[in-house]
């Protein structure tokens, strides 16, 4: 009797458990922040029973925690730019605390704003920091603490699942993997790894009764029916089954292509923003109103930067380069120029991080990415939205097409002036670089919602201000 395995494509437990985690912080910090601003008042209530203001209190908490989200402490196991969560909590208050204190001497016209500065905003301020770092701390200690009781199994070794495993060794938070092989031969490598153990496919009932945080099947034609009734037994207990491409997205929201097969993109969900005129002319319209508001909004500050151009080395202000964008198509996307004039006399080459060819403003620019700016006329075109994969060069298309399978999927939809690569993945200029950032390019292809745009949305404000992604 043959069973048919539900493969789960709304989030792991482990996921779940992480999102779960991060709605229980931001309540802690929200309990924090009233008892932060409640302390002032408690000590001494006769004298500020009087100075407390609801919406200045509200706004002084809605401050807060939008700087500990830009400043990804939701993530507390996190290092950004080599600072850890207490750290960033730190520097992150300080500067909401300077803006703070900044709106009240603007708003300050009476003695009540006056007093909050000093006898509410300083004391509520170190304590909420006090409290968000002790709680980040704790909760670290905690989330590392359960990881390593965390247990995988992968049944089969195909060259998939090797590819899986070899991905499972780089991320240290995700405890021990076991994998079940019909034979050992393509396993050496893997098993010589104290987080990995290797065992027979046919050992599978001394596995099962086991606890697993879940269970992915790399070789369904390999398993008999027996050992699909003990996976059945598996599901039916809580313990979620994944195929290999599945993992991947409730692990580390990216498809990486080197694990995809044409049978699995076929029967796959999703792929909404290719198959859906509805949400096609959504995007379309919210891609305009927004390019629109970008433009009024940040014209100031992109003739500031016209300025600072002409200022800082001969050349014109723009530079435009042939982009690949939807289907294959070749288009002109404009940038500020970052570069030296005839920077690419010695041909098409990549940027590299450190790049002598980019002038002291168009480090600032790329940094900030301001550089990007003029483009939202491309988007304004039809040419490129706000969200989507990053146009590529047509002479690096060539040789990244050879190299990497199901390279030219990044083009069924239109480009993007930022994307889900460009906020999960650090810079980077190589073929390597290229395959993990089409890894995040196809999650996004394959999962795109308003909510995920929103989303990438919010973190390209985070990278804008940490200085990190490309």
């Amino acid at each position: 009797m043959h069973f048919t395995l539900s493969i789960s494509n709304q989030g792991s437990k482990l996921h779940q458990n992480h999102n779960i985690l991060s709605i229980l912080l931001l309540l802690g910090d929200i309990v924090g922040l009233v008892l932060a601003l409640f302390f002032p008042f408690w000590i001494n209530w006769e004298d500020n029973s009087q100075v407390f203001e609801p919406v200045i209190s509200l706004l002084f908490c809605l401050l807060i925690i939008t700087g500990l989200y830009v400043a990804d402490s939701y993530h507390p196991d996190n290092q950004i730019s080599g600072l850890r969560a207490p750290a960033r909590i730190l520097i992150t208050n300080m500067l909401v605390g300077g803006i703070f204190f900044a709106i009240l001497h603007i708003m300050e016209t009476g003695e009540k704003l006056a007093l909050w500065k000093w006898e509410i905003l300083l004391p509520s301020l170190s304590i909420s920091t006090i409290w968000t770092i002790c709680l980040r701390v704790s909760t670290a200690k905690w989330a590392r603490s359960q990881a390593q009781n965390r247990r995988w199994l992968i049944l089969g070794a195909n060259k998939q699942a090797i590819q899986l495993g070899k991905i499972f060794l780089k991320h240290n938070t995700l405890g021990r993997l076991v994998i079940l092989a019909a034979s050992d031969q393509h396993t050496h490598e893997l098993a010589k790894n104290h987080r990995i153990s290797v065992s027979s496919l046919h050992d599978l009932r001394q596995w099962i009764y086991q606890p697993w945080s879940g269970v992915v099947l790399a070789t369904p034609t390999q398993l008999s029916d027996i050992e699909m009734q003990q996976l059945m037994q598996l599901q039916v207990a809580g313990i979620p089954i994944y195929s290999i491409p599945d993992i991947c997205e409730n692990l580390w929201y990216k498809l990486p292509s080197s694990l995809l097969q044409d049978n699995l993109l076929v029967f796959s969900a999703g792929y909404h923003l290719t198959s859906n005129s509805i949400s096609q002319k959504i995007k379309r319209v919210t891609d305009i109103i927004l390019a629109l508001l970008l433009f009024v909004g940040l014209f100031p500050l992109m003739l500031l930067t016209a300025l600072a151009i002409k200022l800082n080395s001969p050349g014109p202000i723009f530079y435009s380069q042939v982009r690949t964008g939807l289907q294959g198509n070749t288009f002109r996307v404009y940038k500020f120029r970052s570069m030296y004039q005839d920077a690419e006399k010695r041909g098409v080459q990549w940027a590299h991080e450190h790049d002598p060819r980019i002038t002291r403003v168009g480090r600032w620019l790329r940094l900030l990415r301001i550089d990007e700016l003029p483009q939202i006329f491309n988007v304004l075109s039809g040419e490129m939205s706000l969200i989507g994969p990053r146009p590529e060069r047509p002479e690096f298309d060539v040789k990244l097409r050879q190299e990497i399978p199901y390279y030219d999927l990044r083009y069924v939809v239109k480009p993007g002036i930022t994307g889900w690569a460009q906020v999960m993945y650090p810079y980077g200029a190589s073929v390597e670089d290229a395959d993990e950032k089409l890894a995040y390019d196809l999650y996004y292809i394959k999962n795109y919602s308003p909510f995920l745009d929103l989303a990438i949305a919010f973190k390209t404000i985070r990278v804008v201000l940490l200085g990190k992604g490309r």
